[in-house]
């Protein structure tokens, strides 16, 4: 995810008396994995069909339910997680990618393949829900932007490797090896993450009313729906980009994994000079960024067939897909300042509900339609997203004092 976390304002940053680096790096090691798991199926989605007798667009649904169980888990991690140590709740969920990756390696069948599947969805709803109040419990306040760094790392890492890694491993070991191969890391993170992990009890229940007063502000209510729109566009398109390449723009084994790579390196590139050009510019960048995406969806359906145009296109595709999520982070927590908790807690959601209707709805069309207008759709997909956060969508650091 291609997921996003806020920082809520709280004292408890401040009374951090040792800060466990090593905790941090565990933890930025098993969102690595989360990320890799979670996104591998794009670069193997056409092995995992013709081996389980499935279409494109049924084994794309192995996507959309990890997306359906992380948006449940993202509502509902508070409540649960609060009567529970933090330390054993994350060591629970970073445990569920261990078995999720040993059923889905060795699935029979395409219920076997969902179900562990399913259980990723829990681990990477809880997890993330969960991430920055426990690294506020790790480093002082001082110290909060290089842990958030260093975790957002592990993230931007395995969006840039794993999809062209998943393609190179598959066609060498096949795509149950490539899965199985992620395991090992898993067990890493969960080892270090057991040793280094202080433990963290049990803090004051969540503010329901406060979820409440937050969806009462227009303001947020309309950047939660233009996010919606951006993410249903984006993975309605990228969760098919293999079958795309295979079919339209006849790509072999390593040209996939070239043109992977472009999308990585890009996406790489684009979060980490983001952030430099953001400023004033916030409300442009809600709107251009959409807008760039939605005009190369269209193009990749126009020039797919060019192997040379494609490439350019995806690595435009790459470097302002992956800058989205930093944009809107800054969004929200310019907006709710003093609710950031909460509004990164319905951003979580939010942002897993539109993956997962998007990768249900682009395998659907993909099937009925083919690859092209599925690409086309999500590019009018983008449009609405780019025209709610150009219309509707405020900055907040850009009203007049006493506003």
């Amino acid at each position: 995810m291609a997921s996003l976390t806020a920082v809520p304002l709280s004292t408890e940053a401040d009374q951090v008396v040792h800060p466990s680096w090593s905790g941090i790096y565990a933890m930025a090691v098993c969102v690595a994995v989360l990320i890799a798991s979670e996104f591998m199926p794009v670069s193997l989605l056409s092995p995992i069909a013709a081996d389980l007798g499935l279409t494109e667009g049924q084994a794309g649904q192995a996507i959309a339910i990890s997306g359906v169980l992380a948006v449940i888990t993202s509502f509902s991690i508070a409540s649960i997680a609060g009567k529970f140590d933090r330390k054993w709740v994350l060591l629970a969920l970073s445990s569920l990618l261990i078995v999720s990756g040993v059923m889905v390696a060795s699935a029979p069948t395409f219920a076997i393949l969902m179900a562990g599947r399913a259980l990723l969805g829990i681990a990477i709803g809880g997890f993330w829900s969960m991430s920055t109040a426990t690294i506020m419990r790790l480093v002082p306040t001082a110290s909060l932007p290089r842990g958030l760094a260093i975790v957002y790392g592990g993230n931007a890492l395995a969006a840039a490797v794993s999809a062209p890694l998943g393609s190179l491993l598959g066609g060498i070991i096949g795509w149950r090896f490539t899965f199985l191969s992620v395991v090992p890391l898993a067990v890493i993170a969960v080892v270090w993450q057991a040793i280094t992990l202080p433990k963290m009890p049990a803090v004051d229940r969540v503010d329901t009313g406060g979820t409440l007063r937050v969806l009462g502000d227009r303001n947020v209510v309309l950047g939660l729906f233009a996010v919606a729109m951006l993410f249903l566009g984006q993975f309605s398109l990228f969760t098919y980009l293999r079958p795309f390449l295979e079919q339209v723009t006849g790509a072999t084994v390593s040209m996939l994994s070239a043109m992977l790579l472009v999308v990585g390196i890009a996406g790489f590139i684009g979060t980490s000079f983001i952030g430099r050009v953001i400023g004033n510019r916030l409300r442009a960048l809600l709107a251009v960024i959409p807008l760039i995406m939605a005009a190369t969806a269209i193009a990749l359906g126009v020039f797919g067939k060019s192997s040379i145009v494609t490439a350019l296109l995806l690595a435009v595709w790459g470097l302002v897909s992956t800058a989205a999520p930093v944009v809107w982070s800054t969004w929200l927590s310019r907006t709710l300042p003093q609710d950031a908790e909460i509004g990164g807690g319905l951003m979580v959601g939010t942002i897993q509900l539109a993956i997962t209707i998007g990768a249900a709805v682009g395998g659907i069309v993909f099937d009925a339609r083919g690859p092209v207008v599925d690409f086309v759709g999500s590019g009018f997909v983008l449009v609405i997203a780019a025209i709610v956060a150009f219309v509707g969508v405020r900055d907040a650091a850009a009203r007049p004092q006493g506003a």
